[in-house]
Formats: structure tokens, sequence, C-alpha cells
């Protein structure tokens, strides 16, 4: 999803993005050029028409003079994580974590991004999040022999796989493992600890009109299942578009609520705002209080923080007192920080 999207379900993340091309937030909802979100609908729809080459053929970036560009907020995290920040000199307005990105000029929006604003940074790599800018926007780049990297991050192998190329490309390969190995340290955690437990049907759901939901396929799903879940959603693709009266003859045990516009409960849910319309108020997960927020910056943010959205959705499903450290929530960089670099001096015109 895009890095809600592919994401987070929202665009500043994702929308951590939502649902991306085989890339919103993003989980998540995808932001036009004004800052305003464009609706999960299109940005959906964008998703038959997406086919970005995975990395770009010119030549890798050398990490000593290495200059990046990240257009999702999922590769902004994953080049912080690995200990590559200092490498950054640019983001889409979307990326904002770790909280020292914000200081990075913006080149525009994760499906609206800047040609001129990315070329005038000098960028050895511009790396992103399959997403609506399409095959235009890599082709584009590398006309300007700036070496390219959009992979598909639509399993948690794929996010490792991620990593690894990205700490191939920046030199910053030990740094790369570690943030594999922490994934899977807190993958293993939680499926240590939903052990046994009896398995909860689900929903996730990104979009209530018309209703977006994650299906087979997507990362979201797979999430569902290593939470110890059984997504209700068994066809249509990675994320369908289904009616109130399917997901009614569905009947979840509980509904995963995607569709805030901002980050965690302080988000406007279309979800919760529908309790009580008809229809909705006959789901057994809504009568019975099984509506549970995810906060879509990490849970749907298909990136290094990922291992932590998986313990947040494992703990939607079984409850608060699932039996789960919190210990390696947040992870830090090898490097102990973003430190990032600074954008080139400005020249006279």
């Amino acid at each position: 999803m895009a890095d809600a999207r592919r994401p987070s379900t929202r665009s500043a993340a994702g929308p951590a993005l939502l649902p991306r091309a085989p890339d919103a937030a993003g989980p998540a909802l995808l932001p036009d050029a004004s800052g305003r979100a464009l609706s999960r609908r299109a940005a959906l729809a964008a998703i038959a028409t997406l086919g970005l080459a995975a990395c770009g053929r010119a030549a890798p970036a050398r990490a000593a003079g290495a200059r990046v560009v990240s257009l999702s907020p999922s590769t902004t995290e994953a080049v912080c994580a690995i200990g590559a920040g200092t490498a950054l000199v640019g983001r889409s307005r979307q990326c904002d974590h770790p909280p020292e990105v914000l200081r990075l000029p913006s080149v525009g929006g994760y499906a609206d991004p800047s040609i001129e604003a990315i070329i005038a940074l000098s960028p050895t790599l511009v790396v992103g999040a399959r997403g609506p800018a399409g095959p235009a926007l890599d082709e584009a780049l590398r006309a300007h022999g700036i070496a390219t990297c959009f992979p598909e991050t639509e399993s948690l192998a794929q996010i490792e796989e991620m990593l690894t190329e990205l700490g191939r490309r920046l030199d910053a390969a030990p740094g790369a493992e570690q943030a594999i190995g922490r994934l899977r340290a807190r993958r293993l955690a939680v499926e240590q600890a939903v052990k046994g437990a009896p398995r909860v049907r689900t929903a996730l759901l990104f979009d209530t009109s018309p209703v977006f939901v994650a299906g087979p396929g997507s990362f979201p799903d797979e999430l569902i299942r290593l939470a110890g879940g059984e997504n209700v959603i068994a066809r249509g693709g990675a994320y369908p578009s289904i009616s109130v009266e399917q997901l009614l003859a569905l009947d979840p045990d509980v509904l995963l609520d995607g569709t805030s516009d901002d980050a965690g409960a302080q988000g406007a849910s279309r979800l919760a705002a529908l309790r009580d319309a008809p229809g909705w108020r006959s789901l057994r997960a809504v009568r019975e209080g099984r509506l549970r927020p995810l906060n879509t910056d990490v849970a749907m943010r298909p990136g290094p923080r990922i291992g932590d959205g998986l313990a947040a959705i494992a703990r939607a499903l079984h409850g608060d007192a699932l039996a789960l450290s919190d210990a390696a929530a947040v992870p830090p960089s090898p490097s102990g920080g973003a430190g990032l670099a600074s954008p080139l001096p400005r020249t006279a015109p």
C-alpha cells in the first residue's frame, strides 16, 4: 500500500500511505500538490496502472559522496535506520520520521514530486516506494544521470530486501543487517506471544466510501496472519473494494480501523463516525465494541518499524494483556540518530 503508503494509511504518512501499487502510504492516504489528501479511491485506482522498475540501472551511489533524496516515508526511515541518514539531502512532504528529517527541504508529495526540486539538490540516488508517480518519474531521473531505487515492499521479506539493497548502495551493510535483525526479533516475539491463541477473524479497513480493505497478497494481510488473525477478506486482490453488505456477511470478530486522517487515536476516523449508521451498526464487531484504531504511521508503513506495527496489530486482536515486551519498540539507528546532511548552498541565478 502506499507507503501507506504502503502504506500508513495516511499520507504524511503514509497516511503512511495507502495501498500502493504493487507499492500509500502510504497506508494510506496520498496528498496532492496543495497538501490536501487525495481520496483513497483515487489512490487505489492508480494501483492497477503502476509499474516502476525495482531499482534504476544507473550506477549505485557511492557512500562517501552520496546525496540521497527519499520520496516516501518508508524509505526515509529505512535510510536512517541503517545508519546512512547523513546522506539524506531531501524528502517528500510526507516524510516525518525520525523528527530530524523535517529539517530537510521537501521536494513535493509522494504522489506529485517535483523533478526540478529533486535535481536542484544534486542527488546521486533517489529512493522511494512504488507509487502514483509511475514509471515516468524513474525514467526522467535516470535521463538526468541520477540513480534510482523504487523497491517493492508488499511483504516482510521484500521490506528486508529493501533494507539490504539500501545498505549495499549506501555502504551501510552492517546497519542494514542490524535493522533486519531487530525486525526479525520483533516478529519472533509476536509469533511467540500469540502462539496457541485462537485465530481472530479480522477485517482491516482503509476507507469507508467506498469500503477498501486489506486483501490477500498485501503486506497488511501478512501482518494479520502473523499477529494471530485470520483475514476474512480472502479474494478480490490485495486492496479490494467491497460493499457493507459483503462485510456484514463476512461478520469479522474485529475491525481494524486504518481510516484515520492522522496517526493514532487523535486522528479523524471515518469508521468510528459510522458506528450508528445503518448497516454499520449491525456489524457484530461494532455492536460488541471491537473496533480497534491503528496508528497507521507504524502499522501501515512498510519500513524498518513494521515489527512494531505487527506488535500493534497483535495487541489490537488479542488485547493489551498480550505478553509482549516493548523493549525494542523504537529501535535506534546504528549511528544513534538521523545525522542529516546539509543541503547544497544556493547559488545565485
